[in-house]
């Protein structure tokens, strides 16, 4: 309290990530999208009259921005789904098992560009049954290995602590 007199500031995830009797299920956060709505009443009376065409432009840019808002979020869960669909390993047995994947692999899966899903994940949490992560979290560059198969490099970190954990603290 003597270096920060604000309140706490929480994360709000924006996907939640649950295990089922199906497999691993992804869901956006509804408190997280923005509600917004046309007025039908006042869309259909532009319609009819011809000499609002100021109101009517207007009226255009509302549905292109419900529809980016429709698209961002589209985009949001194809993202978050084809990173649970790579990390079900991480996601049921812990850090030791994170697989190595970069942005060009689930931009590769779900046909966009690495730009959009460096956009798309960045400043973004998932609510997972291990905790909540950025989504850039998940995103580890891959380690050659002996087998001839990459590790994920936080796969290493995280034996290298158990190494050293398990070392006799006399030494």
């Amino acid at each position: 309290s003597a270096i920060s007199g604000g309140s706490p500031e929480y994360v709000v995830p924006d996907v939640f990530v649950r295990r089922t009797e199906r497999g691993w299920s992804v869901e956006m956060n509804p408190s997280t999208l923005p509600r917004v709505r046309l007025n039908q009443g006042y869309a259909s009376l532009l319609g009819r009259n011809s000499s609002h065409a100021t109101l009517r432009a207007q009226l255009q840019e509302a549905r292109w921005l419900l529809k980016s808002l429709e698209i961002r979020n589209d985009t949001l869960l194809k993202v978050a789904r084809a990173i649970v669909e790579r990390q079900t390993e991480f996601l049921e047995h812990g850090d030791e098992h994170m697989r190595p994947m970069i942005l060009k692999d689930i931009a590769a899966a779900i046909e966009m560009h690495e730009s959009t899903i460096s956009r798309i994940t960045s400043g973004k949490y998932m609510h997972t049954p291990r905790g909540v992560f950025e989504m850039r979290f998940f995103f580890h560059s891959g380690i050659p290995s002996s087998t001839g198969a990459d590790i994920s490099s936080l796969t290493v970190k995280q034996k290298i602590k158990k190494i050293v954990g398990a070392e006799n603290p006399r030494r």
